[in-house]
């Protein structure tokens, strides 16, 4: 293939720590936009907020799985 994927045991490891990654920052991004500003209702904004911790917990998970998997 070429240089990099000839030394990794697995091709597909650097696009599961660079999704993971994406996923953690775009969380991130998300509740640094202070999203409970934005929405009229209490609720919509407790879901987004709950909804980007649960992706940024994704995001962490599926880049260390992808960083340690053997």
């Amino acid at each position: 293939m070429n240089a990099l994927t000839d030394r990794l045991d697995d091709p597909l490891k650097p696009l599961g720590v660079a999704g993971g990654a994406f996923l953690f920052l775009a969380a991130v991004g998300t509740v640094a936009g202070q999203p409970w500003t934005t929405q009229i209702t209490t609720g919509g904004a407790i879901l987004q907020v709950i909804g980007s911790v649960l992706m940024a917990i994704l995001g962490a998970v599926l880049a260390y799985v992808s960083w340690t998997s053997k």
